[in-house]
């Protein structure tokens, strides 16, 4: 079992980390749906809100996870995109347990409180989840290998 200079054992580490960007990421999540409700508050204001604080979380969550969790390479833009763009496929079933979780929550109570706490679990599972689909897909050995963006 491989431990830092503390004697923590990595894996221990590792989900530590992930939690607090996951918390982080919830953090803004939610923050960019009530900024969406403060600035509009018509019509679908709460798809609205989701779209963007998912929107906030997923690119926070993103920059965190492939620098600290992946340790993902520096890389050109072009390549860095698509793998963005697979990071983000990987997250359409787990958006879509979260979304449900949330909306579920404010259908049957119909409070901020309850559509936050349906969100807050929603994206805690939904992120155990994740964290599978992008080790094994997005974040693979093989793209963390490719070329750093400045060499020859």
């Amino acid at each position: 079992m491989r431990t830092d200079d503390e004697g923590t054992p990595e894996y221990m580490k590792l989900a530590l980390l992930y939690s607090l960007f996951a918390i982080i990421a919830m953090v803004a999540n939610i923050l960019g749906q009530e900024f969406a409700l403060l600035i509009y508050s018509g019509a679908y204001a709460l798809v609205f809100a989701i779209l963007c604080g998912t929107g906030v979380g997923l690119v926070v969550k993103y920059v965190l996870d492939r620098r600290y969790i992946f340790n993902a390479a520096t890389r050109p833009l072009s390549k860095d995109l698509s793998q963005f763009i697979a990071y983000s496929a990987t997250g359409v079933l787990t958006t879509l347990l979260f979304w449900g979780t949330e909306i579920g929550f404010d259908l049957l109570f119909d409070t901020r409180l309850a559509r936050s706490t349906g969100a807050v679990l929603g994206l805690s599972l939904g992120y155990v989840i994740k964290y599978q689909l992008d080790r094994r897909f997005v974040f693979t050995t093989r793209t963390q290998r490719e070329e750093p963006m400045n060499a020859p």
